[in-house]
């Protein structure tokens, strides 16, 4: 792939778990990338490795994406580098576990505005530059836990809602443009996530049903280059998000209210 053609991918949340996974899926097949996280020690590591082993453009911005007016300066990072991006990944977020009544509101919302509203942001602000290219692509990262209510994770499954109803709309507005979108929902990931969220007994559990990272990246990339709606990966999971469908909501909610609260 000439580098000099090919438009640059930018991943947020790149430097660890899924969206590390993914920046090495893309640079594996030849795309420049732009990398966001807020770790700048991580991401000029990561940036460093990538370059060395794919020979490819890795730039990095190390920024807050939960703070105010971050959508806004990676857009101005882009514009002022003049990179071409035809591939927008949203992958930042993270999860908040405790009864709501007593979890900080200043978490919650922290969570809410990296969840969704960065999502929101970024794919406003980037569709104009995403649109020059002949075909670009949106992928949102969402979850299993986007199919039900989730005690204990009740901000946290209504945000990766959100991010799955958002990108159904996005898609069906956008299929007469040159830009794909698709939302991929995994389970549990060997990412840290549940330890991160303070998830330390259900962490334990979550190891025997675990997909590993790469191979979550690797179903992730390819579901967005075959335009693909809507994937959710893994034999279990998808049967999971089936029997939310079929079975009745107050079961579905005490069976989920009594795994998390181990």
């Amino acid at each position: 792939m000439n580098e000099k053609t090919t438009p640059f991918a930018l991943i947020t949340g790149a430097s660890k778990g899924i969206g590390k996974s993914i920046a090495y899926e893309l640079a594996k097949q030849g795309y420049p990338l732009l990398l966001v996280a807020r770790s700048e020690t991580e991401l000029k590591a990561l940036s460093d490795d990538l370059q060395v082993k794919y020979g490819i453009n890795a730039a990095f911005l190390s920024i807050d994406l939960s703070t105010t007016g971050a959508s806004q300066k990676v857009t101005d990072w882009i514009k002022m580098n003049n990179y071409p991006v035809g591939i927008l990944v949203n992958n930042a977020g993270y999860g908040v576990w405790g009864d709501f009544s007593q979890s900080s509101l200043t978490d919650q919302l922290g969570m809410m505005q990296l969840n969704m509203n960065v999502v929101v942001e970024l794919s406003h602000l980037l569709l104009p530059i995403l649109s020059k290219e002949k075909q670009a692509y949106i992928l949102n990262i969402s979850s299993t836990a986007a199919y039900q209510a989730v005690p204990t994770l009740a901000v946290y499954s209504a945000t990766k809602a959100f991010v799955l109803s958002f990108t159904r709309a996005l898609r069906f507005e956008l299929a007469p443009t040159s830009i794909s979108v698709t939302c991929f929902s995994p389970g549990p990931v060997d990412t840290g996530f549940a330890a991160r969220a303070g998830l330390n007994a259900f962490s334990k559990m979550a190891e025997k049903f675990n997909m590993q990272p790469d191979e979550v990246a690797k179903m992730a990339v390819k579901a967005m280059f075959s335009k693909k709606s809507e994937v959710i990966p893994g034999f279990t999971n998808i049967i999971s998000v089936y029997a939310n469908r079929i079975l009745p909501k107050a079961f579905i909610e005490k069976t989920a209210a009594g795994i998390y609260k181990i």
